[in-house]
């Protein structure tokens, strides 16, 4: 039940943050162009790492079904917001597909960077 709890709850996290920078990009007109897709990435990776280490997980084993449930979430819920507004050709763009797929691999990438740092991540000795 603790596995269903973390993977729905950060999955509607990462997704509800994710719609919020999209959203201020959108607004203040910078929707488009490299900048917007460095911010979105950035974005991404930070959340997805933050989420990946509240997991205390030992090894990137213990991560990737989390990752996927996240992943699963995000495309339940692009289904549920976005295809009303913009069809099921959202499902069609390799692009989307490859944000789902940086779903699953950040959170494994701040993995492995915290622990080359030395971080909470990597197991104490007691």
């Amino acid at each position: 039940m603790q596995w269903l709890k973390r993977v729905v709850g950060w999955g509607i996290v990462i997704y509800a943050i994710m719609y919020l920078a999209w959203s201020g990009l959108v607004i203040y007109g910078l929707s488009l162009g490299v900048f917007s897709l460095a911010v979105r990435l950035i974005v991404l990776f930070v959340i997805t790492g933050i989420a990946a280490r509240s997991l205390r997980a030992m090894d990137w084993k213990d991560v990737v079904p989390y990752t996927i449930g996240w992943a699963c979430i995000a495309i339940l819920l692009d289904g549920i917001f976005l295809v009303p507004f913009s069809g099921w050709a959202l499902y069609s763009s390799w692009s989307v597909w490859v944000g789902y797929g940086f779903i699953v691999l950040f959170p494994l990438l701040a993995l492995f960077f915290s622990r080359r740092r030395g971080s909470p991540m990597t197991p104490r000795a007691q």
